[in-house]
């Protein structure tokens, strides 16, 4: 088990600061090359797709305005429009919508970008909070480094089922050796450029139960930070949001979000619901499987929320 210290250590020892240039952005992304790609497309062997998210529930988790036009030609401001065309077709009417939504927390499926976090003021390879402006976002490693979509070979790694519970109790953590057993069992290996999701059952528990309130969760150990850059992962994601809570350590609050992010600059996938995922994976005997994520391209943003697709 680390000490506090040496997490702390994982800053220096695991940086990726500089190993893909001093313009890096991308981070563990520059894993995914286009072999990795072509590989996960071999992954498809069944051809049936699931999603790895939650809906998003409106209007608890989003601030929503809905317009409703029956009739297009008749709303206030048509008779300025100048095209003769919209007064003439008396048929067709429109909806359309204001969202507002934040994303980050504990409940929408999003994707984390390095911009996210900061330690001691910093960001991924030792840029300053300072390029983060309340006006305009970040100038630095946004989510928008990931325009081109995060396609890679997927990974499930079930440890509950590993652990023949239902689901793990809030605050237990995942530790390497639940990692290499859930390998194992499911005849699978995480290689470089994969994205590995974390099982914890934590999505059957909120189907059944609905959301757990508070601040402990189960997740990912800080032990397993060297194990997942020893394998060269691009992006983890998991049914919670990453970091066992509490995380062990008193100092440090969230030591995989923070080594992730800021060090290793490994994106991140919070809050998957991993349920269909992991039944298809069984049914199917295939832990492995071609992935898609998708971002929106909002300029300066930390993360996006987003709908991974798990293609068997």
């Amino acid at each position: 088990m680390p000490t506090q210290d040496d997490v702390l250590g994982y800053f220096d020892t695991l940086s990726n600061w500089g190993r893909w240039g001093d313009e890096d952005e991308l981070g563990t992304l520059n894993h995914i090359t286009d072999d990795v790609r072509l590989a996960a497309a071999r992954a498809v062997r069944h051809g049936r797709s699931v999603s790895c998210a939650w809906e998003v529930a409106v209007p608890a988790e989003m601030e929503r305005s809905t317009t409703t036009c029956p009739c297009a030609a008749d709303m206030p401001g048509a008779e300025n429009m100048p095209v003769s065309a919209f007064h003439n077709d008396r048929r067709w009417g429109f909806s359309s919508e204001r969202l507002g939504i934040t994303f980050h927390g504990n409940t929408i499926t999003h994707v984390d970008s390095p911009c996210h976090l900061f330690w001691d003021g910093t960001m991924y390879n030792g840029r300053s909070h300072s390029l983060v402006d309340a006006a305009t976002g970040s100038a630095w490693a946004a989510v928008t480094a990931a325009a081109n979509g995060i396609i890679t070979r997927g990974v499930l790694l079930d440890i509950a089922r590993v652990r023949d519970v239902p689901w793990l109790e809030p605050g237990q953590g995942v530790f390497p050796d639940d990692l290499e057993e859930a390998e194992r069992r499911q005849g699978v290996r995480v290689r470089p450029g994969d994205a590995v999701l974390l099982r914890t059952g934590y999505g059957r528990f909120r189907h059944e139960a609905g959301e757990a309130g508070g601040f402990t969760q189960a997740g990912w150990h800080a032990s397993c930070l060297p194990w997942l850059q020893e394998r060269g992962v691009a992006l983890i994601g998991a049914d919670t949001p990453q970091d066992v809570q509490p995380s062990g350590y008193e100092d440090i609050l969230m030591p995989v979000h923070a080594v992730s992010l800021v060090a290793m600059g490994l994106w991140l996938l919070d809050n998957c619901d991993l349920e269909v995922c992991a039944t298809t994976a069984a049914e199917l005997g295939q832990w492995d499987f071609h992935l898609a994520v998708a971002p929106v391209r909002f300029a300066g943003t930390s993360g996006s929320p987003v709908n991974p697709i798990a293609t068997f």
